[in-house]
């Protein structure tokens, strides 16, 4: 079945974890204050996000496009991802400042990230959507290594600062529990699982 994918995201780890599973896509961002939307639970807050840049794409291409009965199916990916580090939820970095303290406190322990993937086909409506887990536990990261990835700034575009992808950082990675393309915002079999399931026929 030929469909097309769109990827709601600006992510270079998602963009290259779909690329990996095969797809060719196109990129629309949404538009949309993430910290406007908040919920206690770091589960309900990854769907409730991912949901609203869908919600937000799905509007914006309405507004410029006819819909054309014959197209093949489109599906919408979005995803979001948080870090949970003793309790508290950690989104993308605000300051260096706050990027270094987040990576400090991973130094020696350990944080979970929090996924959730979304996959709406554009020509049913129908919406197909989860959460996945990962843990992560570290060695010590020596304080030059924090310095020089803060230096690169990369690590603010990343939920929690973590980027466990990064030649600098994955030599203190000691374990991952769960799955790292999770950690990376795109769990593989996760999203390939929802694909099926949103090309089903109504």
């Amino acid at each position: 079945m030929s469909f097309q994918i769109i990827l709601g995201s600006a992510s270079m780890a998602r963009r290259k974890i779909l690329a990996e599973m095969g797809y060719e896509f196109t990129i629309l961002t949404a538009d949309i204050d993430e910290k406007s939307i908040r919920m206690d639970k770091p589960e309900e807050l990854v769907m409730v996000l991912a949901e609203a840049k869908a919600d937000a794409i799905i509007s914006r291409l309405q507004s410029t496009s006819q819909p054309d009965e014959d197209a093949h199916a489109t599906l919408l990916i979005t995803a979001d991802t948080v870090v949970v580090y003793e309790g508290i939820i950690r989104e993308k970095p605000s300051s260096k400042e706050e990027a270094w303290n987040f990576i400090k406190g991973y130094s020696g322990g350990q944080a979970a990230v929090i996924g959730s993937v979304f996959v709406t086909n554009l020509k049913t409506g129908k919406r197909k959507g989860g959460c996945c887990r990962a843990e992560v536990y570290f060695h010590v990261i020596p304080e030059e290594i924090i310095d020089s990835l803060i230096e690169e700034g990369i690590t603010l575009d990343v939920a929690g600062g973590l980027m466990l992808e990064h030649p600098l950082i994955s030599p203190f990675v000691e374990a991952v529990v769960g799955t790292t393309d999770t950690v990376m915002g795109l769990p593989k079999e996760f999203t390939e699982k929802l694909i099926h399931e949103a090309l089903q026929l109504p």
